[in-house]
């Protein structure tokens, strides 16, 4: 499958080329996105291993709580259990409401998940610093590998410093379980993106890529205007569990 990358110079990731690229006094570009090109009309491309999840107890508490608070906000109940009825009541609301009615259901999600006070609180305190961003890639990565799957903290450049800011997420495991893009942009990535910055004041740029299932947060990037984005030029996946059908006209 021929690949191509679609650049941006706002944040240069250090990886090791790229270190080695600013020892001698190169500047490094940042992935935005990763667009692979479609193979004979079939859109997408799906990973060939599904990753096995052992949830803990208290990781199905989280699950079930936030599923639940899911199914309260769009009337659609289901009687799964886990992260599979998590999905279910993910996909009713994609399903039932358009992309603005999403993400405003997604935020009031988001309210009933953290108290406001807390919220107040914690803007109040953690104002934008270098501080502030590795806090939250810490928090991410420690608190919520049961909703979007293994991750880990990266290093990269932000206002000529370098700073860990960056969640790399190996594999999401909600665009894996969902199998869909406009889930992935309209209820995780749009709205993630706009909490972080409305409410807590810290930016964040999420950078999906659609070929291996991974993604950036980038901490302290603003995201790039919609028309802009490379997400949203993304066709649907060749086997979408929710449109099923290869169209790159998915509603979102």
């Amino acid at each position: 499958m021929e690949g191509r990358l679609v650049m941006h110079n706002i944040i240069p990731f250090s990886t090791q080329a790229c270190r080695r690229d600013l020892n001698r006094g190169k500047q490094c570009l940042s992935i935005v996105s990763v667009l692979t090109q479609p193979v004979n009309d079939q859109v997408g491309k799906l990973s060939s291993s599904k990753a096995v999840y052992k949830d803990n107890f208290f990781e199905l508490v989280a699950i079930n709580y936030i599923s639940k608070i899911v199914q309260a906000s769009t009337g659609f109940t289901n009687n799964r259990s886990g992260y599979d009825s998590f999905v279910e009541a993910a996909t009713g609301l994609w399903s039932n409401f358009n992309p603005v009615q999403q993400h405003e259901i997604v935020a009031k999600i988001l309210d009933k998940a953290i108290p406001r006070p807390i919220l107040a609180m914690i803007r109040t305190l953690l104002p934008n610093s270098k501080f502030t961003r590795e806090l939250f890639a810490v928090f991410t990565t420690l608190c919520f590998a049961w909703l979007i799957g293994p991750n880990e903290v990266r290093e990269s450049k932000l206002d000529g410093r370098r700073e860990r800011n960056v969640v790399h997420i190996k594999k999401c495991r909600f665009l894996e379980e969902s199998n869909c893009v406009g889930m992935c942009i309209n209820l995780c990535k749009m709205p993630s993106q706009k909490f972080m910055k409305d409410t807590l004041g810290v930016p964040v740029n999420m950078v999906p890529n659609f070929d291996d299932m991974s993604c950036e947060m980038v901490f302290g990037q603003e995201p790039p205007a919609t028309a802009e984005d490379p997400a949203f030029k993304q066709p649907c996946y060749k086997l979408c569990k929710v449109n099923k059908r290869h169209s790159s006209n998915c509603p979102r």
